[in-house]
């Protein structure tokens, strides 16, 4: 942030401004200069963004219940704060970036940064440290590879006496029982001639010979994925949302009170951050503890029934969306309009107001789902894996980001037939954008459909399932039985 508020400052790191509308580019070590500080922020955002959740879990017990109460209260209230400096940055820090200056725009951020090292370089000795313990991802490729090098073997009848089981007391990670679910990894520990086994009971080579423990661990990130899959579906139909009532907002009334003052179109996203950051408190101090003593669970609900009344939410908005949509289009097409909005049309008299509505239940939709989708991912993975967890929950709102793209653009190619027929024209009154908003609602409803048959079959991390259910530490160290 240094180099790039640097950039706006000196005057000899940027281009000179435009005269006469003849406007110079920037030189090339100019512009080195402009991306070597995106390359610097990129590095730090990769760093930061998946660490902090498992370095703020880190600091709860999760073996005493108030730990337990705290890390679920933990992922909301960072969601808030999250949430509350996207609202900051896109209101404020825009305004004096656009309307006063640029170099103090981004000297502000600038300065928040660097006071946050020094708060959280204050506090180092009273945080709990983990250590690191192994590479998550080499044991997940042990796994894979000794499960393919035994593929041919046949699990034994009594898996928990003949497989092999060896905990090492260095492991960070809680001890999982033994199940049935992707038996075929199971394969990994059984115990053949040529695998070697050490003196203190742990295996020579995790590449031929993996613990019942270490292929658990295994499972808890694999059985993640069908769910990550479903929850990578919902993101679209919120980044969707979130684009095209932009869209919408640039042809409706968006003034106050019929004032010469107009909302800028890019803020009505503000209204969605401003609805999840007034939920999350409600949710986390009135709603949550009347859930506890109706269901005595810890959040009220479990995670994946927090998810799903998410999905289901946002179906809802999907259908909002799209009925506001028709409404704004039918008030253009039929009553007096404000006027034209350059390379759009005309303007619609709707008020803008109607489209806080479908930001709101946004809101609340993501304040269920994204909030669940983050507890669930740190708290199914083992503990060795939490930053691991947050660059897959970083990875999975990537991909949603590709695949609305990828479904705009075909949805664009295959409606491109005409200008009336085109669900997303350049000019939303003659588009169908709650046609698409309908396909959207569809999409949702099938990974509805989905999501309840994934969250049916998944068992919980350390939960067993109903044919063998064996802590791990409860199972024998010692193995006769070779294979």
């Amino acid at each position: 942030m240094l180099v790039l508020t640097l950039t706006a400052a000196v005057k000899t790191l940027h281009p000179p401004h435009c005269v006469d509308a003849l406007c110079i580019g920037p030189t090339p070590w100019q512009m080195a200069f402009l991306l070597m500080g995106f390359m610097f922020l990129i590095i730090g955002a990769s760093g930061i963004r998946p660490c902090n959740l498992a370095f703020g879990v880190d600091q709860f017990n999760p073996n005493t219940e108030s730990g337990q109460k705290g890390i679920t209260s933990f992922f909301n209230w960072y969601y808030f704060t999250f949430t509350f400096a996207m609202m900051v940055s896109l209101t404020i820090i825009v305004y004096v970036q656009a309307s006063i200056n640029w170099a103090i725009g981004l000297a502000i951020p600038t300065f928040f940064i660097f006071a946050s090292c020094i708060v959280f370089f204050v506090g180092t000795r009273i945080y709990v440290k983990v250590q690191p313990n192994n590479s998550p991802l080499t044991n997940i490729i042990q796994v894979l590879v000794a499960t393919i090098k035994k593929r041919k073997l046949t699990i034994p009848e009594d898996p928990t006496v003949s497989l092999f089981n060896h905990v090492s007391a260095k492991s960070i990670n809680s001890k999982l029982s033994y199940s049935n679910q992707l038996k075929f990894l199971n394969k990994a520990a059984i115990i053949t001639p040529n695998d070697n086994i050490n003196p203190n009971g742990s295996s020579g080579s995790r590449w031929t010979l993996c613990s019942i423990q270490q292929i658990e661990e295994v499972k808890c990130v694999i059985k993640t994925i069908p769910i990550w899959f479903a929850c990578i579906i919902y993101d679209v139909s919120l980044m969707i949302t979130r684009n095209y009532t932009v869209f919408q907002a640039l042809q409706s009334d968006r003034r106050l009170k019929h004032n010469s003052f107009q909302i800028p179109a890019a803020s009505y996203t503000v209204f969605q951050m401003l609805a999840l950051t007034i939920w999350i408190p409600i949710y986390d101090r009135l709603i949550v503890p009347c859930l506890r003593k109706i269901t005595n669970k810890r959040q009220g609900i479990s995670i994946l029934q927090r998810i799903g009344v998410g999905i289901g939410i946002g179906i809802f908005m999907m259908l909002v969306a799209a009925v506001i949509e028709t409404k704004r289009r039918d008030v253009a097409q039929s009553k007096p309009t404000l006027g034209i909005e350059r390379g759009k049309g005309v303007i619609s008299s709707m008020s803008g107001y109607w489209l806080v509505i479908q930001m709101v239940v946004s809101g609340i939709s993501e304040g269920f789902a994204v909030i669940g989708i983050i507890e669930f991912f740190y708290e199914q993975f083992p503990e060795n894996m939490k930053s691991f967890a947050g660059s897959f929950f970083c990875c999975g709102f990537a991909m949603s980001s590709y695949l609305s793209s990828i479904l705009i653009s075909v949805v664009q190619r295959r409606t491109h037939e005409g200008v009336s027929r085109n669900w997303l024209a350049q000019d939303l009154n003659k588009a169908k954008l709650d046609y698409f908003y309908y396909l959207c609602m569809w999409i949702e409803v099938l990974n509805l459909i989905y999501f309840l048959m994934v969250a049916k079959w998944y068992k919980y991390k350390g939960s067993g399932d109903e044919t063998i259910d064996v802590p791990s530490e409860d199972m024998p160290t010692t193995h006769k039985n070779i294979v």
